[in-house]
């Protein structure tokens, strides 16, 4: 069997166009709702406070874990994919536990917590001491800027051994192009495989339907 891990955050359980998608080629598709996501009560997602990377990523692969004991996965050919957080695990999956990941499909993921915190517009600035400073820190202050240095996958792409695509609308305000340009150029210098495509026309995700089918080949 074909398999693939696809990080996934939700407030309810509806149809998922993306995952009847992988299934009707053939993949078994885990979709986890690791701490920090939300509709399953406070402790839960507050639980996900400074663990980008840490605890969050290690619930991925505690589901992994669970499905490859149970048979229905080869863990020799795991895929990883996902949007906005799930495209930052998809990173950190890449760079952080590169043993586990065959390939990677990455779209509009943050590849730096320290320059994507910085980037936000300033209509964002009073409410981020309520969720971003909390969860992820605070760049302004020396020791949290460390921390989110320590977990930003962009400082470690010497570890990527898998293929790894990568898709950004050009217009995103919450995980601009930078955050996709600069991890993008750090593999190419060193010489890893990574395929970027950016649409000019579309934000934070593609809504566009011609730009949709196009990144969903790239992906299949």
């Amino acid at each position: 069997p074909r398999s693939t891990l696809f990080p996934y955050t939700t407030l309810f359980r509806s149809f998922d166009p993306q995952a009847q998608w992988l299934a009707n080629r053939g993949y078994v598709v885990l979709q986890v709702n690791y701490r920090g996501s939300t509709g399953f009560g406070k402790r839960h997602m507050l639980a996900g406070r400074r663990e980008f990377a840490g605890k969050m990523h290690t619930d991925l692969l505690d589901a992994l874990d669970a499905v490859v004991k149970e048979g229905l996965v080869d863990p020799r050919r795991v895929g990883i994919m996902g949007g906005s957080y799930g495209g930052y695990a998809t990173l950190v999956g890449l760079t952080f536990t590169p043993e586990v990941f065959s390939c990677g499909v990455s779209i509009v993921g943050p590849s730096n917590l320290v320059s994507l915190v910085e980037s936000f517009p300033p209509y964002w600035r009073a409410s981020l001491g309520n969720n971003w400073f909390p969860f992820v820190g605070d760049p302004r202050n020396p020791a949290d800027r460390k921390d989110m240095e320590a977990r930003s996958p962009l400082f470690f792409v010497e570890r990527i051994r898998a293929p790894l695509l990568v898709g950004q609308g050009a217009n995103d305000p919450r995980v601009t192009q930078r955050e996709s340009d600069q991890i993008v150029e750090a593999i190419r210098k060193r010489g890893g495989e990574v395929e970027y495509v950016v649409y000019p026309d579309e934000g934070h995700g593609f809504a566009r339907a011609e730009n949709r089918l196009d990144f969903y080949a790239r992906a299949e």
